[in-house]
């Protein structure tokens, strides 16, 4: 029953946070869309886990279709089990997680520093092992997750992608439009 109160709640809780993250952290995706830009990134690498994995792949078709960029999905066995990375080259490698505490997302985004390779991460918690080995930090503002699923938490990754895809874009309606997001999930 205890979980279901705090699902509950943190349904609840999903327009205030995507407020906040869309006013706190508009400057940081324009400042990476800055840096995409000015490097001239032609793919993304995206590394994630469990309910971020299904952003992530939100994230594939988004920053494919409205950014024309290639998209792919990273291997983190890869990284921390076989240490065997693929070359980045002029990728952004992006990291998605709740935590910002798991090993083998945050090996990726390590060995992406050490190659040279832009980097982001979107987690709650900025400070984490994660947040420290990104370029960019998108702070999902969502807190820590009481229930089992990851629901504010989800809401927002999806919402820093789509701020991602709009500065990157530079599209006025869609940033417009996901201004009026926080509302429009209220109202649902």
């Amino acid at each position: 029953m205890l979980t279901q109160t705090h699902l509950y709640a943190e349904i609840h809780e999903q327009p205030q946070v995507l407020t906040r993250l869309l006013t706190a952290e508009r400057t940081t995706a324009e400042q990476l869309a800055t840096a995409v830009h000015e490097r001239h990134i032609t793919h993304v690498v995206i590394a994630a886990r469990g309910t971020s994995d299904n952003a992530a792949r939100y994230a594939q078709y988004l920053l494919g279709s409205v950014n024309q960029l290639v998209v792919a999905l990273a291997t983190p066995s890869l990284f921390s089990i076989y240490k065997r990375p693929p070359l980045f080259h002029n990728a952004l490698v992006l990291a998605i997680s709740q935590s910002g505490q798991s090993p083998d997302i945050v090996s990726v985004l390590t060995e992406a520093q050490r190659q040279g390779a832009l980097t982001a991460a979107l987690t709650n918690f900025p400070n984490s092992p994660l947040g420290q080995a990104a370029d960019f930090v998108l702070d999902l503002n969502a807190g820590v997750e009481k229930s089992v699923a990851a629901t504010k938490t989800y809401t927002s990754e999806l919402a820093a992608i789509a701020l991602i895809s709009a500065c990157l874009k530079q599209d006025k309606t869609m940033l417009a439009q996901l201004e009026q997001l926080p509302q429009l999930v209220a109202d649902t």
